[in-house]
């Protein structure tokens, strides 16, 4: 595996970039009409790198009307569309996109609200792509006339080490790999049974998700020769205008949607290529985004906040003395890693495992039942982990592969919803992009909430419900494919009333 530091000695040193450099940038934009970003998120774990923003799991006018008015710079929905087929995600983001349009223009007695879209995913790159930009893209088309000039296509996050260089997308390696790079092809990752993919070069990957119709070679690449163009100069903010026009400039030819894919190794390459986008829209150019968690918290210039605490995550509310729910359903290595060091950790845990295999056979109903019952009578005593059975049943075909997948997420949210109708848990904690996505909406019955920060820095979510049965429960939105080995005990020893390490 290569080295980072050997990959970036050609590039320029990044430039330092102030958040507040960013939202001044916006707000001189904005002072005319403002804009909001609305993040058609895939999955509900693309909320883990923001803070104080709104979140909906619905999607009709009235929930965008509700959001708008939190007078917010950004407004994620969650589409929890990485766990439908390509048709019905297709449906689902025009539908989003339509309805936004429809509440910034009801806007009663004030200026229309200007909307830009966000189309978030996965940092390892597993997604319906080219799919969602493009119907957003035309939905847009449909509804207001707006062409889109080009779609910024940014997977990197730096938080969880997903990083851009030279056009190719890496994960940074951890513990005795530290310091070195693997192409993201290389990956578990890329063998994903549904959205599996051959190329870590970003243009490449465009050419292959897109079947040929964007050549590698039609692929504007601002690679961080670009991005951080003014890195020469005397660090003031000079720099940062030197940056954004060479950026503006190189998204110049953009025209028909052309996909622009972006270098990006840490928070101050993203808010160059923040300030080189606003400049670039501020000539004239439409643009979509495709990106990464921590895009959006450099495009609205807003400051990395530093992890809740368990105090902080239960601020305003007095916690239930039942246990805390933890609920596990990915099946990725590093999840896999975390739930035995949880295990082997908290000693007065009851684990309750799900059986797929039951699941999917003739007497899933009753089965359904012993387990609800199980985590019940089990969270008066203390906390309880919830986690499907290691063993992932897979098969060739995709379709089959996500039936298998919601029917395990049906049991999942149906085991959530009756506990917390029969006995609300201290807090929800679900590990999983489908997984905590289908938790929120169908398990916690959320609406709407607010994103409140992370729990852990940059990669684990807490969200407020607003109202509804979970209003006052803390849900911690925790990604399958983030943190080291012992991140989701640290995450529970914050929130439980009765971890306790186990003894020798």
């Amino acid at each position: 595996m290569p080295l980072e530091a050997d990959i970036l000695a050609p590039y320029p040193a990044e430039l330092q970039i102030p958040a507040r450099l960013v939202a001044s940038s916006l707000a001189a934009s904005a002072a005319t009409s403002p804009r909001v970003l609305v993040v058609l998120d895939d999955d509900p774990t693309g909320t883990q790198s923001v803070s104080d923003l709104p979140v909906l799991t619905r999607w009709e006018v009235e929930d965008f009307t509700w959001a708008f008015n939190q007078g917010k710079a950004a407004v994620y929905v969650l589409t929890n569309t990485r766990s439908l087929d390509p048709a019905e995600a297709a449906a689902r983001n025009e539908d989003i996109v339509r309805n936004a349009l429809a509440a910034a223009r009801a806007t009663d007695g004030e200026a229309a609200v200007r909307l830009g879209f966000v189309s978030r995913s996965d940092s390892t790159l597993r997604g319906h792509f080219p799919l969602e930009p493009d119907v957003i893209a035309a939905t847009v088309a449909a509804e207001s006339g707006e062409m889109t000039d080009g779609v910024v296509i940014v997977p990197a996050f730096p938080d969880a080490g997903r990083v851009t260089i030279g056009g190719i997308h890496y994960m940074r390696g951890t513990g005795n790999d530290a310091g070195q790079l693997t192409p993201v092809a290389e990956t578990e990752f890329a063998r994903d049974a549904t959205f599996g993919f051959a190329n870590s070069e970003m243009a490449k990957y465009v050419e292959e998700k897109s079947h040929g119709r964007f050549a590698a070679e039609s692929v504007i690449v601002l690679d961080l020769n670009i991005i951080r163009a003014g890195a020469a100069g005397n660090g003031d903010a000079g720099d940062s205008e030197v940056s954004a026009k060479a950026i503006a400039d190189a998204i110049e030819p953009a025209t028909a949607s052309t996909p622009i894919v972006a270098d990006i190794v840490t928070e101050n390459d993203l808010r160059a290529l923040a300030l080189g986008l606003e400049e670039a829209e501020r000539r004239g150019k439409k643009l979509l985004y495709r990106v990464g968690p921590p895009f959006v918290r450099a495009r609205i210039g807003q400051e990395i906040r530093t992890e809740l605490s368990g105090e902080e995550a239960y601020a305003g509310n007095v916690p239930s003395e039942a246990g805390g729910l933890i609920v596990v359903g990915s099946h990725v290595g590093v999840t896999t890693r975390q739930l035995k060091v949880l295990t082997d950790q908290h000693s007065a845990a009851r684990i309750v495992e799900i059986d797929v295999e039951k699941l999917l056979g003739d007497a899933a109903d009753a089965y359904l039942d012993e387990t609800v019952d199980a985590v019940v009578e089990a969270l008066h005593s203390g906390d309880v982990i919830v986690h499907t059975s290691r063993l992932l049943i897979k098969t060739e075909d995709p379709a089959e592969s996500l039936r298998i997948a919601r029917t395990v997420s049906a049991a999942v949210v149906a085991v959530v919803n009756r506990t917390l109708k029969t006995f609300p848990p201290r807090f929800v904690i679900a590990k999983g992009g489908i997984t905590s996505s289908d938790v929120a909406a169908y398990g916690l019955e959320i609406r709407h909430a607010i994103v409140r920060g992370p729990m852990l820095p940059g990669i684990v979510s807490l969200w407020e419900p607003v109202h509804g049965p979970a209003k006052g429960i803390p849900y911690i939105v925790f990604a399958g494919n983030v943190g080291d080995d012992d991140s989701l005990a640290h995450v529970t020893r914050k929130l439980s009333n009765t971890f306790a390490p186990r003894t020798p």
